[in-house]
């Protein structure tokens, strides 16, 4: 594999990294979109050592600031947030395309970067496939039942409370609850998002850690949200409730590359030299 730094885009503001393969290559390219506001190299380096693991598998990847994040500038042009991240994105797909003959692509992002690829992902038919970390999840009540009925069961625990003095009421702040989740778009156009996706023949992998518990604290939860499509054979989900949002320990990180490595060489296989494409 070989890496090489690229400025870029519509008005050479873009900063980024591509990796390509030592030898033939898919004509599916990985564009790693930022985790909110961390640099292109990702939470503790999961960007780096994601694109480099699939570089060696064969695919040419590229991870990059968007517009005034990291080392990227702005564009200077006047756009909505959404109109700057897709063509941000479709800028990332121009240059794999010139450098390593990508045609088709796969958006990987975490948190707000899992939200912005799902922006692209509605409206860009050269996407094909996305994977999504820690993305949009609703509370339901599926969430809540497992959430609190198991102290509601708690005998002893309501035993201390009923045996305690009358002490005085605090207020708590409103905002006192610190949460990682990214601003929300409403269920039913997130779902309709969803089928739509499938619909087109895209093939998406949500991986859940255990670090959105707050909003998110089981598997069955993305059928809860997000109905039937997430029960089609194009949609891979995963839940792990061990796992830090950010992947802090290295063997976390590592089993996340070799999770998203698997799914890719199994949607989207190489076609190497004798073979159909």
């Amino acid at each position: 594999m070989r890496e090489r730094a690229f400025r870029f885009g519509r008005a050479q503001h873009l900063i980024g990294i591509a990796g390509f393969p030592a030898s033939f290559a898919s004509n599916v390219g990985v564009i790693v979109l930022n985790a909110g506001l961390v640099h292109r190299v990702g939470p503790f380096r999961l960007h780096v050592d994601l694109t480099r693991r699939l570089n060696e598998s064969g695919y040419a990847t590229v991870r990059f600031d968007q517009s005034t994040i990291g080392d990227s500038g702005s564009s200077g042009e006047s756009q909505t947030k959404l109109q700057q991240i897709c063509a941000d994105v479709n800028d990332a797909m121009t240059l794999l395309k010139e450098q390593a003959g990508c045609t088709r692509f796969v958006l990987f992002g975490l948190c707000s970067g899992a939200q912005n690829a799902h922006s692209v992902a509605c409206v860009d038919d050269k996407v094909v496939g996305a994977i999504f970390l820690d993305g949009y999840a609703y509370r339901t009540l599926g969430y809540r039942i497992r959430r609190y009925l198991p102290s509601v069961l708690q005998v002893d625990r309501w035993k201390r409370l009923l045996g305690r003095k009358t002490a005085p009421t605090t207020m708590k702040s409103a905002g006192s609850e610190i949460v990682f989740k990214p601003p929300p778009s409403p269920l039913p156009v997130v779902r309709a998002d969803y089928a739509g996706m499938v619909e087109r023949g895209m093939k998406l992998c949500l991986i859940y850690s255990g670090g959105i518990s707050m909003y998110f604290n089981h598997v069955r939860q993305f059928r809860e949200c997000f109905g039937r499509t997430m029960s089609t054979p194009n949609v891979t989900t995963s839940f792990h409730r061990e796992i830090d949002h950010t992947y802090v320990l290295v063997k976390d990180r590592a089993r996340l590359v070799d999770r998203v490595q698997g799914w890719l060489e199994q949607n989207f296989p190489i076609a190497h030299a004798g073979s159909s494409p």
